[in-house]
C-alpha cells in the first residue's frame, strides 16, 4: 500500500536533496509534485489542499534551521504533516468502566467487516480479555454462520439464539454475557453494498439497543475516496467514534487512509495488514508517515518479532554465536525464525530503503528459498548438522536426493553458514552480543 506515493514523493524530496537551499521556485516546484502525487494516490482534493498549503508556509518565510540541511527539514516537515492528515498520536479503545464493553462495527458489504470482527476479537484475547462475538445482521442468515466459523477459528465464544426480534436478542445477549462476565461484546452489523435510508434505521436502531461503549467504522482501503464518503455518512447518520482500515496490504492507491481521518474527524485506531486472524495491528500515524518517506517501519518488526521468536531458545543459539558452537541445526532454527515473521516482501516492505530511493517491498525475494535450505538441512544426519565440513561429495549427492534440491543449492547453503560463522569471530559482533546480552539482563 502507497508504494507509488511513497516514491512519488521520495523523487521529490531527492530532488531538493541537490539544492544548496530552500527557496520560492524550488519549494514551488516541490509542492506541486507532491500535490499531483497525493492526487493521483486518490486523497481528497480538500486534503490535498489544507496538506500542502500547510508544507508552504512552514517552508517559506522561515530560515532553515543551521543543524538541518534543505533535505533533512523538508523530510522533517512533510514527515510532520503527515502525520498530522493521519491523526498524530495512536489511539487505544475507549476505556469502559463497566462491564461487558461492547464494540459495534458498521460499514458497507465487502469491506471486510466479519473477518475483522474474529480479527479484533483475538487481538482483544491476547491482550488477556474475554470476549462474546455476536452477529445482528438479521437479513443475511449466512453473516452469523460465517462469524460462528471465525469464533471457533480464533478461540473466543459466539453467542447464539432463537429468537427473531432484534429486542429480544439484544436483551438475551446482555442476560448471556453478565452471566459469564465478559470483558467485550462484538457485534456484527449489517451492511448492504450501498447506503440506503433502510440500513441506517436498522443500525440506529441497534445502537440505541445496544448502547455501544464504540461505533467503530471498517472501511475499505481499496476503495479509496467511496470509503471516505461513506464513512462521513455513516458519521453524520448514525456517530462512528473510531475506524478500523482493512486492506492496507494490497495493492491500492492509499488515499483513504491519507484522507479519512480529516474528513471523518475520527482516529483510525486498527489496521488490517493481511488475510489473516493476526494481520491486524494498532494504527500509528507516525509509522506509516515513516514508511510512506522511506524510512521503513522497524518499530512494528520488532514487536512482531518478540511476539513470534522463541525467546529462550534465541538465547541458547546466542550463546554458542558466543562461543562460536553455532551449527547447521542453529541455523535452521534462526531460518525458521525468520520465516515466522510473515513472506520476505512483507519484511523487507519494514525496511528503510537506505538510501536506494524505492520501497524495499518491490525487491524480488522468492520465500520458497527459506524452505528449500531448511529441506537442505533436515536431509542431513545428526553428525552432518554439527560438524558441516565431514560433508564431501558423495554425502552431498545424498542430501540432494533427500531434499529434492540441485547440489548446487547444497553447496551455497553450507557457503553461507561459513560465512555467517567468519562475522561471528569478528570483534564487532561480539561487542554487539554482548551488548545485547546486558540488556536482556537489565529487562
Amino acid at each position: 500500500m502507497l508504494d507509488n506515493l511513497s516514491n512519488r514523493i521520495n523523487k521529490v524530496i531527492r530532488y531538493l536533496k541537490g539544492e544548496a537551499k530552500l527557496t520560492e521556485d524550488n519549494v514551488k516546484k516541490a509542492l506541486r509534485e507532491i500535490k499531483l502525487s497525493l492526487l493521483e494516490a486518490d486523497v481528497n482534493y480538500k486534503v490535498v489542499k489544507e496538506f500542502t498549503e500547510n508544507i508552504k508556509e512552514k517552508f517559506l518565510g522561515k530560515e532553515v534551521r543551521e543543524s538541518l540541511t534543505p533535505y533533512q527539514y523538508i523530510v522533517k516537515i512533510v514527515k510532520e504533516e503527515i502525520e498530522n492528515t493521519l491523526g498524530n498520536d495512536a489511539k487505544d479503545l475507549n476505556k469502559a468502566s463497566y462491564k461487558p464493553a461492547i464494540l459495534m462495527l458498521v460499514g458497507l458489504q465487502g469491506t471486510g467487516k466479519t473477518t475483522t470482527a474474529g480479527k479484533l476479537a483475538l487481538y482483544l484475547k491476547e491482550q488477556g480479555k474475554s470476549v462474546l462475538l455476536c452477529s445482528l445482521d438479521l437479513k443475511r442468515l449466512a453473516a452469523g454462520e460465517q462469524l460462528k466459523v471465525i469464533s471457533k477459528e480464533v478461540g473466543v465464544n459466539f453467542f447464539e439464539t432463537n429468537q427473531t426480534k432484534l429486542k429480544k436478542i439484544v436483551n438475551e445477549l446482555m442476560d448471556v454475557s453478565k452471566k459469564y462476565g465478559y470483558d467485550y461484546i462484538i457485534v456484527d452489523t449489517a451492511g448492504r453494498l450501498h447506503i440506503d435510508e433502510e440500513l441506517m434505521s436498522e443500525l440506529r436502531e441497534v445502537k440505541s439497543l445496544l448502547r455501544p461503549l464504540e461505533t467503530i467504522y471498517v472501511a475499505d482501503s481499496l476503495t479509496g475516496q467511496d470509503a471516505v464518503n461513506s464513512g462521513l455518512k455513516f458519521s453524520e447518520t448514525i456517530g462512528i467514534d473510531s475506524i478500523i482500515l482493512t486492506k492496507l496490504d494490497a495493492d491500492s492507491r492509499g488515499g483513504a487512509a491519507l484522507s479519512i481521518v480529516k474528513v471523518t474527524e475520527k482516529p483510525i485506531k486498527f489496521i488490517g495488514v493481511g488475510e489473516k486472524y493476526e494481520d491486524f495491528q494498532k494504527f500509528y500515524p507516525d509509522r506509516l508517515a515513516s514508511k510512506i518517506l522511506g524510512m521503513g517501519d522497524v518499530l512494528t518488526l520488532i514487536e512482531k518479532a518478540e511476539k513470534e521468536f522463541d525467546e529462550k531458545e534465541a538465547e541458547k543459539v546466542a550463546r554458542r554465536m558466543m562461543k562460536n558452537e553455532f551449527t547447521l541445526e542453529d541455523y535452521k532454527f534462526q531460518l525458521m525464525q525468520i520465516k515466522k515473521l510473515g513472506s520476505m516482501q512483507d519484511i523487507m516492505a519494514m525496511m528503510p530503503n537506505m538510501g536506494l530511493g524505492r520501497n524495499l517491498s518491490n525487491v524480488n525475494m522468492d520465500d520458497k528459498k527459506i524452505d528449500h535450505m531448511i529441506a537442505i538441512i533436515n536431509s542431513m544426519t545428526k553428525k552432518e548438522r554439527e560438524k558441516p565440513k565431514i560433508i564431501n561429495g558423495r554425502r552431498r549427492l545424498r542430501i540432494s536426493r533427500g531434499s529434492g534440491r540441485p547440489v548446487q543449492e547444497i553447496n551455497q547453503l553450507i557457503k553461507s553458514y561459513f560465512e555467517a560463522k567468519k562475522v561471528m569471530k569478528k570483534p564487532f559482533f561480539r561487542k554487539l552480543m554482548k551488548k545485547f546480552d546486558i540488556l536482556n539482563k537489565m529487562r
